[in-house]
């Protein structure tokens, strides 16, 4: 077993680099273990098909202490195999249902025919769930039509589509980026919150495919208890007596709070604030605890109506605040008026500014948290965007207290930098460092990359300085830890964020610091980052530093 770093905040233990129900089993008996033990600060344990991720927070533990845990003689698994379900999903193979079908087929040496009687000849072991909630990773496939994955991924993959990776096989479950090559889809919902059981498959299972034509698939799209849902699902916002009227939502508006862990090992992602210093700076202000729901506001902002009195303040990207049309300063707590509008105009600098209101916005916290994320419609208002008629219900107003601002000397002041200058982003390398050239790291801080038009919360799209690999594109699935610098066939490095899926395939050359994702979080497309590799000791200080000052704001305001 290879112990190796994941940036500051995690530890990946690595078994055999193959995928092999044995293998997995000592995966997965590994990570019950860590589980059970209850380390103090760990966060997440994540198997996959071969390895381990154990996520920390880098200011209660560190590296060693938790690498020290991972005994691999002491975790050994039975032999027996655990028992689970056989799964028959349908399948529409080729055309728009699958547009990599006639490639893969071409590929192999064989008819589009042929392709699908091979995908459909095999039963599958789900060995994981990871990526985004409910997609199960799946082996082994023919090694005839085991093809690699696209070069470069696509932006959008429409949910139910069933894709190939080597000897993978997946289904998306919504509707996210992917590389793998599409050659059928199903009409059936791998993850709906509104179910009882949200998701259809779990580790274990087998599945068997089976193809259908296009009128079934139609046909089992609309009578399907688990048809793909066309509207987000799950909770709605409490009814409570105090809202907040959207009256424009803003160019991407969510609700937001520190993000949900604990779950990553069923697929389900974090979440939480781009920017998670301004978001607690924000909250400090208005004398809200830490984990209480802001919005977060992206480029362009949004104007909202208070059903009664509330403090509200905004911190991060600077924008130009009105109430009533009277102009209020950022970074200050002040009073909105029962019936009065705020706005957010215009955007001086940084991308993402964090609302936060008195009390909270109190949506109905899904899987233990109100965090959005809009690529499974999971959590905020309806797992989406704010759109304009929205109503946002909020807590319990606080005793007020004199309104504060928040001093010189936060954090607030590192995340600053001049119009049109590059933003330096500090590195640790690894954890898959090996698959690249020995020039790899030093050509990565050669020159800035600039963020590229496809970026979003899930990750930016990086242009610049090409990457190249020494031992392939692919790997085995693993986990994706927030920060990671993945790298595709292309060359183009993806920095994975706030949306990041749970596990990728694509080998992870660095891990931007904890200290340094908020720099991160405040640019958008068209901004420039320049990267430098530093020592595991200075990730430590810088985190140090950063949670010294928020901690001292946060007394400061009797929180």
């Amino acid at each position: 077993m290879n112990i190796a770093r994941a940036g500051d905040s995690a530890v990946i233990a690595e078994f055999e680099e193959r995928i092999d129900p044995v293998v997995n089993r000592a995966a997965v008996a590994l990570a019950e273990s860590i589980e059970q033990a209850e380390i103090p600060g760990v966060r997440d344990v994540v198997p996959s098909y071969r390895s381990v991720a154990v996520y920390f927070d880098p200011l209660r533990t560190d590296f060693s202490a938790v690498a020290s845990h991972l005994d691999v003689d002491r975790h050994l698994p039975s032999n027996a195999e655990e028992d689970g379900d056989v799964v028959s999903i349908p399948v529409c193979y080729g055309d728009d249902f699958g547009p990599d079908l006639e490639e893969v087929a071409a590929t192999a040496g064989l008819t589009a025919a042929e392709v699908v009687t091979r995908h459909t000849g095999v039963t599958y072991r789900v060995f994981m769930l990871g990526f985004v909630p409910g997609f199960a990773y799946m082996a082994s496939v023919d090694s005839r039509i085991a093809v690699a994955r696209r070069p470069t991924p696509r932006v959008h993959v429409p949910p139910g589509s069933v894709g190939i990776a080597g000897p993978q096989t997946g289904i998306y479950p919504s509707d996210t980026p992917g590389g793998w090559q599409l050659v059928g889809r199903t009409p059936l919902s791998l993850c709906d919150f509104s179910r009882s059981v949200p998701f259809l498959l779990k580790a274990g299972d087998s599945v068997q495919f089976r193809p259908i034509e296009a009128l079934e698939f139609r046909r089992l799209a609309t009578s399907s208890s688990h048809a793909v849902p066309v509207e987000g699902a799950g909770p709605t916002a409490p009814k409570t007596g105090s809202s907040v009227h959207v009256i424009k939502p803003g160019l991407f508006t969510t609700i937001q709070d520190l993000g949900r862990w604990g779950l990553q090992s069923r697929g389900v992602p974090v979440a939480g604030p781009m920017d998670p210093v301004s978001h607690r700076v924000a909250n400090a202000l208005v004398g809200n605890e830490r984990s209480a729901a802001t919005l977060e506001v992206t480029l362009v902002g949004p104007e909202l109506e208070f059903d009664d009195e509330r403090v509200v303040a905004i911190a991060g990207a600077e924008f130009r605040v009105t109430v009533d049309d009277r102009p209020v300063p950022t970074n200050t707590a002040f009073t909105v008026p029962a019936g009065s509008r705020l706005r957010l105009g215009r955007r001086n600098r940084s991308a993402r500014a964090y609302v936060a209101i008195e009390g909270g916005i109190r949506v109905e916290a899904i899987l233990g948290s109100r965090a959005t994320h809009v690529i499974s419609r999971m959590g905020g208002h309806k797992g989406r965007a704010l759109a304009a008629g929205d109503r946002l219900s909020l807590g319990e107003r606080a005793p007020h207290a004199p309104l504060p601002r928040a001093p010189h000397g936060t954090p607030l002041d590192t995340l600053s930098r001049a119009e049109g200058e590059a933003a330096l982003i500090r590195l640790l390398p690894g954890p898959q460092t090996d698959f690249f050239t020995a020039d790899a790291l030093d050509v990565l801080q050669s020159a800035p990359y600039r963020i590229g038009a496809n970026s979003d919360r899930m990750g930016f799209r990086l242009e610049g300085p090409l990457l190249t690999h020494s031992r392939g594109a692919d790997i085995i699935s693993d986990a994706t830890p927030l920060g990671a610098l993945q790298v595709p066939a292309s060359g183009q490095p993806l920095l994975l964020m706030a949306d990041r899926p749970t596990t990728g395939g694509y080998p992870k050359i660095a891990t931007v610091i904890s200290a340094d994702v908020p720099v991160a979080g405040q640019l958008a497309p068209g901004d420039r980052i320049r990267f430098t590799v530093c020592s595991a000791r200075e990730a430590l200080a810088a985190l140090i530093a950063q949670e010294q000052s928020l901690m001292a704001l946060e007394t400061r305001m009797g929180r």
